[in-house]
Order: C-alpha cells, then structure tokens, then sequence
C-alpha cells in the first residue's frame, strides 16, 4: 500500500444516500483476481449508456469536479461484502472518502487497501456540500495523524474516529501481511525464548 499522511485536493461530489456496492462495482465485473482496472468500471451503470459512451450528466464525466476525495451522502458502501467496491475506488484514484455514516464491512475493505474512510458528522457533510456547490475548486485537507478533515476556505474542521492499528498502517503503508513482515524479527526473538 501507499502511505497516506495528508490529502489536500478538491472534491468530488456524490450527494446520494444508500449508494451500495453493486452500484459501486457492478457484479458482472466481480471476475478478475486481482485490484487492478476495477477503476474503469467504477459506477459504471450510473457513468455510462449502455452502447459505452458516457452519461452526461454523472459526476465523474464532468469537467467541473475532479480530486482524490470523494463526498458521499449517508449509509455509502452498504449492500454485499464485495471488497470490489473499495478496490475500484482506489484503482479510479481515490485516495479519501467522505461519508457521515459507513456499512462496516466497506469501511474495513478501505482500510484494508488504503483508501481512507472518513466519517463525519451529517451537519459536517453538509457544510462541505454547500461548500462544494459554492466552488467546485475549493480544496480541503484531510490530516490523518490528526484525524481533522479541514475546508480550508473557511477553515473548519472536524475530528473523525480510525482503528489505530489501521491508522498505523495507512501511515506506514502496510497491508496486514506487511505489519507482520515488519516484526519478523520481533517474532523470531519471541519464538527462541519459548520451550519447546
């Protein structure tokens, strides 16, 4: 994984609540093995017509908005467990998403893969919409080893609640396997000591 110390960027707005992860990643694309190229199917029946070409009038297909955070409206990752869903929102170049409420199997499968889930207050969210609507190129600031989510226009910020042993490894760049990698010698040190 990448680390993820800070994030300054615009937003990308999604004001829909409820949006779960067969709208996220379709399930016809689940078949893949591996997190790459998830990115370009990435709500794919809301991005595109069905003869490909894309819908107007969609969020991601417009020139206006672009970023690495996310903004979505409340209950955002419910539905199945598919892991897709946070694979293809890292492979399109999120890097943040922003919700005031999270299915907990989605938030895990972000954390998992470095994409940070932020959580916010539902009056938060609000402020960062009307913000967003107000000027599609403000920038915000999310500090991870703070916690804080800034608008930096007008300076506002609110804290949001991680697993510090998720926020460590997101600060590291480790996946699981790469926190055990790190304490090889941690664990064979322990295991010389033990009777056998």
């Amino acid at each position: 994984m990448k680390k993820l110390d800070q994030v300054n960027s615009t937003c990308v707005p999604l004001p829909i609540e409820d949006v779960d992860t067969d709208q996220i990643i379709p399930a016809h694309f689940l078949k893949a093995t591996t997190k790459e190229g998830f990115g370009d199917n990435l709500f794919r029946d809301w991005r595109y017509e069905k003869d490909d070409s894309p819908k107007e009038d969609f969020v991601l297909n417009s020139a206006i908005y672009s970023g690495t955070i996310l903004v979505a409206g409340r209950n955002f990752g419910c539905g199945s467990s598919r892991e897709h869903a946070a694979w293809a929102l890292g492979d399109y170049g999120f890097q943040v998403v922003v919700s005031s409420f999270f299915a907990d199997i989605f938030r895990n499968n972000c954390l998992n893969i470095g994409v940070l889930p932020v959580q916010l207050s539902p009056e938060f969210l609000d402020k960062i919409f009307k913000v967003i609507e107000a000027d599609p190129k403000a920038k915000f600031k999310v500090d991870l080893p703070e916690q804080e989510f800034t608008i930096l226009s007008t300076e506002e910020k609110e804290t949001f609640g991680i697993n510090e042993y998720k926020k460590g490894n997101m600060l590291h760049g480790y996946d699981d396997i790469d926190y055990l990698l790190n304490l090889k010698d941690d664990i064979k040190t322990f295991a010389a000591s033990r009777p056998f």
